[in-house]
């Protein structure tokens, strides 16, 4: 018999499916190289900053601060590029250290203090938010030859579609997300750690190590989806990405990893996150719905993956009490 941990996965992408045929035999053009390449540009930021997430959840851990560091990193760059001579690559590296150095330190204090991830990050959600107020409480917009170029930086596709560069790091980090979670050691301890920290110990992990990676990783993750999020919009403005950490928690669980950590695949996530992208399309496309139909749509989805999940827990259980 399969393994019932991929059935999530199999649901994920069957909804993907069937919902793109829905939207296909109302609007034939929703088949067109051209929707496709906005879907992935349209949802690049998300994208990148869940795949940060689906580690974190695969450990058992969540992130609630991702969507400030977002929003902070828009400010820094466009704060920065205003403000001084610097060459936009040399904000990118220095925004990334940054958010890579502050989702360790989190790491850091959920493992040493042994403090709940839920109000560490929480706390480091305020703090990022916090600090983009204080470069600015204004929409800041960029002005930057490079940052113009990087902008208009797209390959045609048949059909004369445009798949920019944006859309074009999304799907690298979920290339690069994937060899991190299922084809390294460091993969590896994320998983048992998700099955619980006695597991972890069993297996000869690093709990300390592997936790502060975790969140380094998740940190590195968002300010990458802060410098996209960026180019995509033109501007930094500290008011940006309210809610999208909730918004990349669904996409996850949509993408059939568990809450509870310890199963799932960072490629069921690129399902999620094309779905939720696929929705949004087809209100837009109808142009009768209003936008909160998204958040409804998203919220039956959720519903959904966490009642199988619930389903799928319990079957695990049985399993295990009948050998």
């Amino acid at each position: 018999m399969k393994n019932p941990r991929l059935y999530p996965l199999y649901a994920t992408i069957a909804i993907f499916i069937v919902a793109y045929a829905i939207c296909y035999i109302q609007f034939p053009f929703m088949l067109s190289t051209r929707v496709a390449g906005n879907l992935l540009t349209d949802n690049a930021y998300l994208g990148i900053v869940a795949v940060g997430m689906t580690v974190v959840i695969l450990s058992g851990g969540i992130d609630l601060s991702v969507g400030s560091v977002i929003a902070f990193a828009g400010v820094f760059i466009s704060v920065l590029l205003r403000d001084t001579g610097l060459h936009p690559l040399v904000v990118f590296v220095l925004l990334l250290v940054i958010t890579t150095v502050f989702g360790a330190a989190m790491g850091w204090l959920i493992h040493t203090l042994g403090m709940p991830a839920f109000i560490v990050t929480l706390a480091g959600m305020f703090l990022a938010r916090g600090v983009a107020y204080m470069m600015t409480i204004d929409s800041v917009p960029i002005n930057n030859d490079f940052f113009a170029m990087l902008q208009k930086t797209y390959w045609v596709l048949p059909g004369k579609g445009r798949l920019t560069l944006i859309g074009v790091v999304m799907l690298l980090c979920f290339v690069a997300g994937h060899f991190v979670a299922h084809k390294t050691r460091f993969g590896t301890n994320v998983f048992a750690l998700g099955g619980g920290e006695q597991t972890a110990r069993l297996m000869g992990s690093r709990i300390g190590r592997t936790t502060v990676s975790i969140y380094a990783f998740s940190g590195l993750m968002a300010g990458l989806s802060g410098i996209v999020f960026a180019i995509y919009t033109g501007s930094g403005y500290p008011l940006a990405t309210v809610g999208t950490e909730l918004t990349a928690i669904a996409t996850v669980v949509i993408g059939g990893t568990l809450l509870t950590g310890g199963a799932g695949y960072v490629f069921g996530t690129l399902f999620g996150v094309l779905t939720m992208g696929l929705i949004q399309t087809y209100i837009v496309f109808d142009g009768t719905l209003s936008s909160w139909w998204t958040k409804i749509a998203i919220g039956v989805l959720l519903l959904l993956f966490i009642v199988l999940q619930k389903g799928l827990l319990r079957l695990t259980m049985d399993r295990a009490t009948a050998h």
